[in-house]
């Protein structure tokens, strides 16, 4: 899958840790377990790291949410998560929430935040048929962030949003362990899939966290073969921007998965996690 650093909010500037004397402890936070796309690739580039991996599975799915009461709603969680782990930085892994929350994040919390956002800037200068798509959910579609990225970046092609309602759901119950319908995934994602004057889509961008772990699914299905654009490596990259890199020979850093739900894990899940490093705590976060 392509990738680009232009899939991560620029708002944030690199800092120095605050807490020299430890590993850089690095919050990753998202409504479900989809966020677990970009642990992957931060525990990859920073192995050293402590993580702190936090499914806001109480508030899922976040599309159904009103904007006024989901920002509150992550603006409050945010708060008493910084205050309890004292992240050096603060990752949202979910573009629904990113490009709702970020600027109110940052001007109520004084930590380096890492936001999601769709990687339509790589997707539109990379694109031979000039025909792009993003696969997202409903709330990321209609976010006026995501509109702008379009009218800067993408004005001169053509650009199908796709709302799925379905996917980030299929994606929980896949990580789970539950079994995925196939025919279910191709309607989320056969209207990505143009044509137009001898031309067709040739670059699908995931804008929810959530997607990468279906991608198999996607390439198997599809009706022709496109480039999918995943946003978690370049927010690790984004995240060693503002940490610098690894010391060589460190050790691996522990981690903890907290779920506002207080629900354990399901066994599959739990597998899943144990693979991220990722002990469940036994505390309930809920809002």
């Amino acid at each position: 899958m392509a990738t680009s650093d232009e899939a991560t909010d620029p708002g944030s500037r690199t800092v120095p840790s605050s807490h020299p004397d430890r590993p850089p402890r690095i919050l990753v936070f998202d409504s479900g377990i989809g966020g677990l796309s970009v642990t992957r690739e931060i525990r990859a580039a920073r192995p050293d790291a402590e993580l702190v991996y936090v499914a806001d599975d109480a508030g899922f799915p976040y599309g159904d949410w009103e904007e006024k009461a989901l920002t509150a709603r992550i603006v409050d969680l945010a708060g008493r998560l910084v205050a309890d782990h004292h992240p050096d930085v603060f990752v949202i892994a979910c573009s629904t929430a990113a490009t709702l929350v970020l600027p109110h994040l940052r001007a109520a919390l004084a930590v380096p935040f890492v936001g999601t956002v769709p990687a339509i800037k790589p997707a539109a200068t990379t694109t031979r048929s000039k025909m792009i798509s993003v696969l997202a959910t409903p709330g990321t579609v209609k976010r006026d962030y995501t509109r702008a990225l379009i009218d800067t970046y993408a004005s001169h092609i053509e650009v199908t949003l796709v709302g799925s309602t379905r996917l980030a759901r299929i994606a929980e119950d896949h990580l789970s362990g539950r079994p995925v319908d196939d025919a279910a995934i191709l309607r989320e994602i056969r209207p990505c899939f143009r044509r137009h004057d001898g031309r067709r889509t040739d670059r699908i961008v995931l804008g929810c966290t959530h997607y990468p772990f279906l991608v198999d699914h996607f390439r198997r299905l599809a009706p022709w073969e496109v480039e999918w654009i995943d946003p978690a490596p370049a927010i690790a990259r984004r995240v060693v921007q503002l940490l610098g890199p690894a010391r060589a020979g460190t050790p691996t850093g522990r981690g903890l998965a907290i779920f506002t739900s207080g629900r354990p894990p399901t066994t599959a899940l739990a597998r899943v996690l144990d693979g991220f490093g990722l002990v469940v705590a036994d505390e309930r976060s809920a809002v």
